[in-house]
């Protein structure tokens, strides 16, 4: 395994490459606006990657649109399942399929959005067939798409992956979602996708104590996610991918900690 870290591209992402190899961080996922979609960031990636020897795993899916991370409007706005964004949201992905064909980035991650946890519910059927269809997209070009975790159950999210029955489809596996979520033990929640594991977040966090809003992110090592015991569990799964680093926060204390998470998973990955 090795270590990689969430980047943004925009005006800093040559000194953010760098900062990341400088300090062991070699791998990365890259969010990318949909405007930037362009052959001219086509060939800045090329060279960037050339020059600093940084290789993107995975480019995280763009989408536009309102999207707000709680409880109650996080249905309505998040991804491909959300009411009246579906067909937006899909063609959107589908596009991120292309791009990161045109950069040679093997997979596009990201939440399909809050699966019902009944498949009788109507929002269901109709978040399948529009996966459906995205599947067949990734499949024609050569890419796989990882469903983020966190927003529904474990087994919710399995369901809708052989519901959708492509050999494309994995899973992005984020332990600290899963708690700030509210729906599972992310150790327990390996047993059930392990199979379909192709990224994993290193993120830490806690379960939610307000029933109207996620809870709280922590820096790696702070919160309940067990990383030596999840290490061993993904080796058991034959997991042999990267750990990206993800904190959702800015500034100095953002690099501290990002630093800090990439010491204890070096460690980690290190032992035997």
């Amino acid at each position: 395994m090795k270590t990689g870290l969430v980047l943004r591209y925009d005006e800093h992402i040559e000194r953010n490459f760098r900062w990341s190899m400088e300090h062991e961080i070699e791998t990365c996922q890259l969010h990318i606006n949909l405007k930037d979609y362009t052959e001219e960031t086509v060939q800045r990636l090329r060279s960037l990657c050339s020059a600093t020897g940084m290789e993107i795993t995975a480019l995280i899916g763009a989408a536009t649109g309102p999207a707000v991370y709680d409880f109650y409007s996080g249905p309505l706005t998040i991804g491909i399942v959300a009411p009246g964004w579906q067909g937006r949201r899909t063609k959107e992905l589908a596009k991120s399929a292309e791009f990161a064909a045109r950069i040679g980035v093997p997979r596009v991650c990201g939440h399909i959005g809050f699966i019902p946890e009944n498949p009788n519910d109507p929002v269901y059927p109709a978040g399948i067939a529009n996966a459906r269809w995205l599947a067949k997209v990734y499949e024609n070009a050569g890419i796989g798409l990882d469903f983020e975790t966190g927003q529904e159950t474990p087994i919710t999210l399995l369901r809708a992956i052989t519901d959708i029955g492509s050999s494309s489809i994995g899973v992005n596996f984020d332990p600290a979602n899963l708690l700030m979520y509210g729906k599972a033990n992310p150790i327990d929640a390996l047993d059930i996708l392990g199979p379909y594991i192709r990224g994993v977040h290193a993120k830490d966090g806690d379960y939610p104590q307000n029933p109207r809003v996620l809870g709280p992110e922590k820096p790696l090592g702070e919160g309940r996610v067990d990383f030596p015991r999840l290490i061993q569990k993904l080796r058991e799964h034959n997991y042999a991918g990267d750990l990206t680093i993800e904190r959702e926060i800015e500034g100095d204390q953002q690099k501290e900690d990002i630093k800090k998470a990439n010491s204890i998973l070096k460690k980690l990955i290190a032992s035997p």
